[in-house]
């Protein structure tokens, strides 16, 4: 049965769009970016299309691309057109998908909905956590709004370098898994993405 994986960070710049990268890699799975706000010439999608190394991905147009590196509703309201959740269709594919989120759960749409609502109940929710002051906090933020919406946490995928004392107390206060850790890296290619999906792939399929 095809399954759907919506990546989610509790942030900015949190290294969502490699991760995103890494669960397509590791499932040969399609890759939708619902709204993609700015950086249209070189998008998350064309960033992860030079990264993916499988003939099996397919990438799916965003339903929203917005010209302004800003929030959903505020990039939109500069583009004269209006975000909203019924207009976001999800593509028809017979493969697993990838969804990329934008920021964090709460940017906003539009007045009323955020990204949050963007997510499925069937959906396997994948948090991107990366340890900087307040980051716990913002883990666990991020961890309440999904589970006071009824939905689940898959697991969390931690960017950068390891901190235990960080890692224990969340894991302790919310029961989420760890699917993995990525590195700080030099940068990324096809080769770093391919190591990591390996690595992930057993439990990404659990």
């Amino acid at each position: 049965m095809k399954e759907s994986y919506f990546i989610t960070g509790i942030g900015t710049e949190v290294g969502k769009t490699m991760i995103s990268a890494i669960v397509t890699e590791a499932l040969e799975a399609d890759y939708w970016k619902p709204i993609q706000a700015g950086d249209l010439a070189y998008s998350d999608t064309h960033k992860i299309q030079d990264l993916i190394s499988n003939e099996k991905t397919k990438f799916h147009p965003n339903a929203f691309a917005l010209k302004t590196p800003m929030s959903p509703h505020a990039a939109a309201e500069i583009d004269g057109v209006e975000v909203n959740s019924k207009n976001i269709i999800r593509p028809n594919t017979d493969n697993n998908l990838v969804i990329e989120g934008a920021g964090g759960l709460l940017v906003p749409l539009n007045e009323t909905q955020t990204i949050a609502d963007l997510i499925q109940p069937t959906d396997k929710v994948i948090l991107v956590s990366r340890h900087y002051l307040g980051s716990i906090n913002h883990t666990l933020l991020s961890l309440e709004a999904l589970f006071s919406r009824g939905l689940d946490c898959f697991g969390i995928i931690y960017s950068g370098n390891e901190n235990k004392t960080t890692e224990d107390i969340i894991h302790k206060m919310s029961g989420v898994p760890v699917i993995g850790r990525v590195e700080e890296e030099k940068g990324f290619t096809a080769e770093i993405i391919k190591k990591y999906a390996d690595k992930f792939r057993e439990k990404l399929n659990k």
